[in-house]
C-alpha cells in the first residue's frame, strides 16, 4: 500500500461512464468477479478475464491496505448436466476435474488464486433462503415447480444493461414457458428429475437458476454493498442485470441499483483472427493447448495487450511481440540484478499511472517498450531506477516472476556449442550444405548464430 497521489479511475458500467473510484470503505475493498462454468477446459476468454481482474486487484493491493477478492465456480449447471449425461459420468467428477485444471491454468499464468473461491453447490441453502424473501415481498412467484422472477415488479431493471422492455424480452435467453406472468421472468429455481441433481425445497426436489447463485454467493462472501463487481462483457445480460434485481428486491434497495454493487466492471470480448471464437467454427483455443508452446507470461502480456473494455484480436502476432518484449525486459533485469535499491530509490504511483486511469495496461506495456529502447547498460545512476521501476511493474502486471525466463539448460548449452563445433569443422571442410542444415537445426532450437572475426556468437531468439 501507498500514499495515492493520483486517483483511481474505473469506467462504470452502470453509469456508462468514466468515475473515480470511492470505495464504500477505504480500509477494505472487496470485489466479486464471475468465475468460470466448470465443464470444459479453460479457452483464452475464460484467462483473459481471470487474468484482467487479477491485475486490477494487484493494482487495488498497491493502493489499499486490505482487498478481499471473490471469484466463484459455477458447478451447477444445464450445460455441466449435458456434459455429464454425454460423457455417461457424475456430475461431481466433471466439475472437480474441471475446477483443478482451470485454476492449475490459471496460476501458469501467474493468476493468483482468488482469496475467496465459493462453489455454488456450497450455498444452496442461502440461495433457497434469497428465493424465499423474493416470494414473501411479491417479487417472485411459484408456478409448476419453478419460482420466477417478476421483471416489471423491479421498476430498475434494464439500468445495468440500458435496455428497454422489447430488447429485455427479445434478448433474455429465458425460455419461453406459458406460465410465465410476463415473457421477460426468469428462473430463480427449477425442478429436477430423478436423472438430474437437486436439492429438497418449499417448491419441490430441484436446483438454482444461474443467476441466483451469484447474488447469494456474493452476499454470503462480502456482505452488501460490495464494492465492485465484474466479468466478462457477455454478463451484463442477462446475468447481472438479472443479479442486481434479485438482490436489490431482497436485501438491497429497490430504488438503488448501486446499493448491491457501487460499481460494476466488464471485460471485452476475444476473437480469433477476427472471427467470434466458437464451437462451430472450430476455432476455440485451450490455455493448456497455448501453454505447451509458449511460457504463461507471454500469453498474460499478449491478453493485457489490448485495453480490457476493448475487443482482443488473438493471433500469432501479439504473441511474437509479448515474447520481444519480454526477452528484452528479462535481457535488463538479468544485468541490473545486483543493484541494490534503497528506500530512498523507490517509486511512487507515479510509474503506473497508466493502470490508475481506467486500467490502461497498454499504456503501462507502452512504459515497458520505452524502457526496452532507452536502457543503457554503461549509464549507472539509472539502474536502481529502473530496477526499482521494473520491479513494480512485474508485481501488478503480474510479470518478471520467472527468474529462468528463456534461459537455456547446461545440457542445451552443450548441445548448441557442439553444433556450433561442427558447423565450423564443414565450413572449412567447405562442406557448405552440412553448415546450412546445421544453423536450420540451431534455429528450430530457438538459437540464432552470427559469424564474426572473433568466431560465431549466438543467442536465444527474441
Amino acid at each position: 500500500m501507498v500514499q495515492i497521489v493520483q486517483e483511481l479511475k474505473i469506467f462504470n458500467t452502470l453509469n456508462r461512464e468514466k468515475e473515480i473510484f470511492i470505495p464504500i470503505d477505504s480500509s477494505h475493498i472487496k470485489l466479486y468477479a464471475c468465475g468460470p462454468t466448470v465443464y470444459n477446459f479453460a479457452h483464452i476468454g475464460n484467462a483473459r478475464m481471470a487474468v484482467v481482474f487479477d491485475t486490477f486487484v494487484r493494482t487495488l493491493r498497491f493502493l489499499y491496505p486490505k482487498v478481499t477478492y471473490v471469484s466463484n465456480i459455477t458447478d451447477i449447471d444445464d450445460k455441466i448436466i449435458e456434459a455429464a449425461k454425454e460423457q455417461n459420468i457424475e456430475i461431481t467428477k466433471i466439475t472437480e476435474k474441471y475446477t483443478q485444471i482451470y485454476n492449475e491454468d490459471m496460476a501458469m499464468l501467474n493468476v493468483l488464486e482468488p482469496d475467496i473461491q465459493p462453489k455454488a453447490t456450497e450455498f444452496i441453502p442461502e440461495m433457497i433462503e434469497l428465493i424465499k424473501d423474493l416470494i414473501d415481498k411479491d417479487f417472485a412467484y411459484e408456478k409448476e415447480g419453478h419460482v420466477l422472477f417478476h421483471v416489471p415488479s423491479f421498476p430498475n431493471y434494464g439500468k445495468l444493461s440500458n435496455r428497454n422492455r422489447e430488447e429485455q424480452i427479445a434478448g433474455s435467453r429465458v425460455e419461453v414457458a406459458p406460465f410465465k406472468k410476463d415473457p421477460s421472468d426468469f428462473v430463480l429455481w427449477k425442478p429436477s428429475d430423478n436423472t438430474q441433481p437437486g436439492w429438497d425445497s418449499p417448491w419441490g426436489f430441484g436446483r438454482p437458476g444461474w443467476h441466483t447463485e451469484c447474488s447469494a454467493m456474493s452476499e454470503k462472501t462480502l456482505g452488501l454493498p460490495f464494492d465492485i463487481h465484474g466479468g466478462g462483457r457477455d454478463l451484463i445480460f442477462p446475468h447481472h442485470e438479472n443479479e442486481i434485481a434479485q438482490s436489490c428486491c431482497s436485501v438491497a434497495d429497490i430504488d438503488k441499483p448501486n446499493s448491491y454493487a457501487k460499481y460494476w466492471m466488464h471485460n471485452g470480448f476475444v476473437t480469433i483472427e477476427g472471427e467470434k471464437m466458437s464451437k462451430s467454427l472450430g476455432n476455440i483455443i485451450l490455455v493448456r493447448d497455448l501453454i505447451k508452446n509458449n511460457h504463461g507470461e507471454v500469453i498474460r502480456l499478449a491478453l493485457l495487450s489490448s485495453h480490457y473494455r476493448q475487443g482482443l484480436d488473438w493471433n500469432e502476432k501479439i504473441i511474437h511481440q509479448s515474447k520481444k518484449l519480454l526477452n528484452k525486459i528479462y535481457k535488463i533485469i538479468d544485468d541490473i540484478k545486483d543493484e541494490v535499491v534503497s528506500s530512498n530509490d523507490k517509486i511512487d504511483n507515479k510509474t503506473i499511472s497508466a493502470l490508475l486511469d481506467d486500467l490502461n495496461t497498454p499504456g503501462l506495456i507502452a512504459e515497458l517498450n520505452k524502457i526496452a529502447k532507452e536502457y543503457n547498460p554503461d549509464d549507472e545512476a539509472n539502474k536502481k531506477i529502473i530496477k526499482s521501476k521494473l520491479s513494480l511493474i512485474g508485481s501488478v502486471l503480474g510479470i518478471f516472476q520467472d527468474e529462468s525466463f528463456n534461459k537455456i539448460s547446461d545440457d542445451i548449452k552443450n548441445k548448441v556449442e557442439d553444433l556450433i563445433s561442427k558447423r565450423n569443422d564443414a565450413k572449412i571442410e567447405k562442406n557448405f550444405d552440412l553448415a546450412d542444415s546445421i544453423r536450420d537445426e540451431l534455429a528450430e532450437l530457438g538459437i540464432e548464430i552470427k559469424d564474426t572475426s572473433d568466431g560465431t556468437a549466438w543467442n536465444v531468439k527474441s
